[in-house]
C-alpha cells in the first residue's frame, strides 16, 4: 500500500470527468447517515436526489459535488443488491462519487487498457460499467468507472488501449445508471480478484478493512483538494 501511495502522490493533473471544470468549482458533499440535513428531507427516488443535489451545488455556486469514500450511508436500502442471506448489509461506500446533472463525458484517469466492461443493470447497481488496467513502474491496478450512459459501452472490448484523458464514456442518466441521481463512480482497486465488469463499489463492516487496502482513496489520484 505504500507504494501505491506514493506512486499515486507523484501523478499530476488527473481528471475523469468534466475536464473543463476547475476543482475550484467543486464542492465536498456529505451524504452519510451523520448528515441531519438528509434525515429531515424525504430522498426516496433518482429525481429526489437530482434536485436535492443541484440545490445543494446552486447554493455552494459549485458545478460538481464530490465525495463519499468510506462514507456509511442510508440511500442503498432501497435495493437488494447490498444484501445477502446472512443479512450482512453493505453501506460503506468505498469509491469516490462526483454528481453533477448532466451526461457528461467521462476520460481515463490514466494510461491502460480496457480489462472489462458490463451493464450491471440491477436496481442500485452500477448500471453500464467500465474497469480500466493500468501498469505504472511495474505496479499493476485497476480504476472503476460506474453509472455509465449504455452507448458507452459500444465499439469497446477487453485489451482496447486507452491514453490518459482520453473519452471512454458518458454519464449515465436513470433508470439506465442504476436509477441514481447523475453521478459518477469513480474506484481505485489493486486486486481485481478475477472478477469481470463489475467490483463490489459498497461493503459491510465486516469486510471494511480489506476494501481499504485494496482500494485506496481515489482523492490520492485526483487531488481535487487538501
Amino acid at each position: 500500500m505504500e507504494k501505491i501511495i506514493a506512486l499515486f502522490q507523484n501523478l499530476q493533473d488527473i481528471k475523469v470527468i468534466s475536464k473543463e471544470i476547475d476543482y475550484a468549482d467543486y464542492v465536498a458533499l456529505d451524504l452519510s447517515v451523520t448528515n441531519e440535513t438528509l434525515a429531515s428531507k424525504k430522498l426516496t427516488t433518482a429525481k429526489d436526489y437530482e434536485l436535492f443535489i443541484q440545490n445543494y451545488l446552486d447554493q455552494n455556486n459549485a458545478k460538481i459535488a464530490y465525495g463519499g469514500y468510506n462514507e456509511i450511508r442510508n440511500l442503498y436500502q432501497r435495493s437488494t443488491v447490498f444484501k445477502n442471506d446472512t443479512s450482512d448489509e453493505r453501506n460503506i461506500h468505498i469509491g469516490l462519487d462526483l454528481w453533477i446533472n448532466e451526461s457528461a463525458l467521462v476520460y481515463a484517469a490514466l494510461e491502460g487498457k480496457i480489462h472489462s466492461l458490463q451493464n450491471n443493470d440491477a436496481l442500485g447497481d452500477y448500471g453500464p460499467t467500465i474497469i480500466l488496467e493500468h501498469q505504472i513502474e511495474s505496479i499493476t491496478f485497476h480504476t472503476l468507472y460506474g453509472h455509465l450512459s449504455l452507448d458507452s459501452l459500444e465499439d469497446k472490448k477487453a485489451g482496447n488501449f486507452v491514453q490518459k484523458g482520453q473519452q471512454i464514456a458518458t454519464l449515465g442518466l436513470p433508470p439506465i445508471n442504476g436509477d441514481y441521481a447523475p453521478h459518477l463512480h469513480f474506484q481505485i482497486i489493486i486486486d481485481i480478484e478475477n472478477k469481470s465488469g463489475d467490483y463490489p463499489g459498497v461493503c459491510s463492516s465486516n469486510t471494511l478493512a480489506f476494501y481499504l487496502q485494496n482500494c485506496p482513496d481515489p482523492n490520492l489520484l485526483l487531488k481535487i483538494k487538501t
